[in-house]
Parts: structure tokens; C-alpha cells; sequence
């Protein structure tokens, strides 16, 4: 299996790599800003192409095109798990924070995965994975252009499914909650017994990616956060009650893995 893992540097992307590392005859391809720690990575897997990028660059998805054809020749599985978060208000902040949001978190995944389409088509059976979060069912005080980026990100996953569908590449997403990682650490959570119930571990996703990327449509992390999304729907008040108070466990920023 060829695979390919965007942010693959810490948190999620590091964890991914390392559960796809144990699947059979597996060759990774790592792809992440943060060259040094890629290198490193690769060495603790045993081996893997590493390419250092930042996917918002104009020729970003054309050189990790470029290397993939050059170094393996196909495309089994491609994870966009790349992202970052900037907190605050629209009033403060304005639309340049969504610009910021939708060039990294929906933009560059776009860009990507038409690049790497062709490929994944030629490979097929083959899969995309696209890592959202639980913020593109449920929006909160101070990151609303996060919640912007992830909500699009869903939206176009469902319909890049049916349209690839009939080429053999699945589209499946993630949809992490709290999560803890270097961009994410979820300190106030985790130090409340009451709330340290629900931040997961990268490894968790990680396993859900794997889920995802062999026919599920979506898994939410952890898995009772499937409920918030219902309730949205259902109780969309309640849900804004539930929210409303709740801007403080948001962090200011994730790297940009």
C-alpha cells in the first residue's frame, strides 16, 4: 500500500503514519512543512519519502504530484490531515481570519487532491481520507473561521464520494473532537476529571482513519460525539445554550503540521 500523509510532522499526522507503517508492504510518503522532524519520522519507520512543503504554495500540489509519480508510481490512500486554527472573533478579526482558514484547511486540501487524482484513479480500489473535525457540525464563540474551513471541507468530501465513486476511490472523513496534540494540547480539559473523559489521543484517530479509508463514510472521535452533530440538527438551541459559554476551551492556535 502507497500511502500518503499530509501533516505528517507531530499530533495526528505523525500518529497515522505510524499505525499505517504496520500495514503490509506498506511505503509512506510524508509530507509536512517541518523537514527535520519528517527525517526523523522516516528514520523510526524505517523508511519513507519525505518531502518538506507548504500545501498553501503555488506549487505545492504539482511537486508532491511530481514525487509521488517519481517515486512509487501510484497512489493506494491519500490523507489530508494538514490544518491549523486561528482563534477569535469575526468582529476582531475580521474576514482576513477566514481567507487564513480556507487557503489552508479547504483550499489546500482542493488544490492536493486534484493533483493526485489522476494518480488515486489509476490506483484504484484507492481512497482519500479528508480530516475534518466535530467544529463542521458544531460551531463555537472565537473559531468560527476554523469551524468555516471544516464545515466546507465535509461538504465537498460527500460530494467528491459520489462523483469518484464510480472510479473506485472512496472518500471517507474524520471528524476529531478534542484531541490532544503539540497544536491542540487540551491542558484545561485534561486537568478537569470531568472533562478528561472526552480528549482523545492521535493514536485513536488514527485508527479511525484507517476505518474511514476501507469504506466508512465518517467516524467521529470519540464516538459519542456523533450526538452533538444529531442535536444540531434536532435542538439547534439547545446546542447554542450548550456552546454559548464554551470559547475558553478553544485554543489559539494548531501548528501547521
Amino acid at each position: 500500500m502507497i500511502a500518503l500523509v499530509t501533516g505528517a510532522s507531530s499530533g495526528i499526522g505523525a500518529a497515522t503514519a505510524r499505525r499505517l507503517a504496520r500495514e503490509p508492504d506498506a511505503r509512506l510518503i510524508l509530507v509536512a512543512r517541518r523537514e527535520e522532524r519528517l527525517q526523523a519520522l522516516a528514520e523510526e519507520l524505517g523508511g519513507a519519502t519525505v518531502l518538506a512543503a507548504d500545501l498553501t504554495a503555488d506549487d505545492a500540489p504539482a511537486r508532491v504530484a511530481e514525487a509521488v509519480e517519481r517515486e512509487h508510481g501510484g497512489l493506494d490512500l491519500l490523507v489530508n490531515n494538514a490544518g491549523a486554527a486561528w482563534r477569535g472573533t469575526f468582529a476582531e478579526r475580521g474576514w482576513d481570519n477566514y481567507r487564513r482558514h480556507m487557503q489552508l484547511n479547504f483550499d489546500a486540501v482542493l488544490r492536493l487532491t486534484e493533483a493526485l487524482l489522476p494518480i488515486l484513479r489509476r490506483s484504484a480500489p484507492s481512497a482519500i481520507v479528508n480530516v475534518a473535525s466535530t467544529a463542521s457540525r458544531v460551531s463555537r464563540a472565537n473559531s468560527g473561521g476554523y469551524s468555516a474551513s471544516k464545515f466546507a471541507l465535509i461538504a465537498w468530501s460527500d460530494a467528491l464520494h459520489l462523483e469518484e465513486k464510480q472510479h473506485g476511490v472512496h472518500v471517507g472523513a474524520v471528524l476529531p473532537g478534542f484531541v490532544s496534540t503539540e497544536g491542540f494540547p487540551q491542558q484545561e480539559l485534561r486537568d478537569r476529571a470531568l472533562t478528561r473523559w472526552i480528549v482523545s489521543k492521535p493514536e485513536v484517530v488514527a485508527e479511525a482513519i484507517v476505518q474511514a479509508s476501507r469504506g466508512k463514510a465518517e467516524r467521529y472521535v470519540p464516538r459519542p460525539y456523533w450526538f452533538a452533530a444529531a442535536a444540531r440538527i434536532l435542538a439547534p438551541r439547545l446546542i447554542r445554550r450548550a456552546t454559548k459559554s464554551g470559547g475558553a476551551m478553544t485554543p489559539t492556535t494548531r501548528a501547521r503540521e
